[in-house]
């Protein structure tokens, strides 16, 4: 990866990098995604047929409790309070 990708997803992730933290990322990503690419290749030539059966262990789903017996005490809990929700800041905006 380059230094300028590197920079970029720094801002991506909000992170304000310095010139050391971009040389020492540059060093451990390079290292990571080699790794990667060796696993990969050994997962690559493993047959998945001989790992066995795959499937899900799933229950159904039930209600174990009494519909809205939390609700109030959870509610009474949060800092702010809207009618029967939990109000929250807005985090969606970037800053430039």
């Amino acid at each position: 990866m380059t230094k300028e990708e590197i920079i970029h997803l720094g801002t991506l992730s909000r992170l304000a990098l310095s010139a050391s933290e971009v040389d020492a990322f540059k060093t451990d990503i390079d290292a990571i995604l080699s790794y990667v690419s060796t696993v990969t290749a050994i997962a690559g030539s493993v047959d998945a047929q001989s790992l066995g059966a795959r499937y899900n262990v799933l229950r159904p789903d039930e209600v174990t409790n009494e519909p809205s017996a939390y609700t109030e005490v959870l509610l009474a809990a949060a800092p702010i309070r809207t009618g029967q929700f939990v109000a929250v800041k807005k985090i969606i905006e970037q800053s430039q």
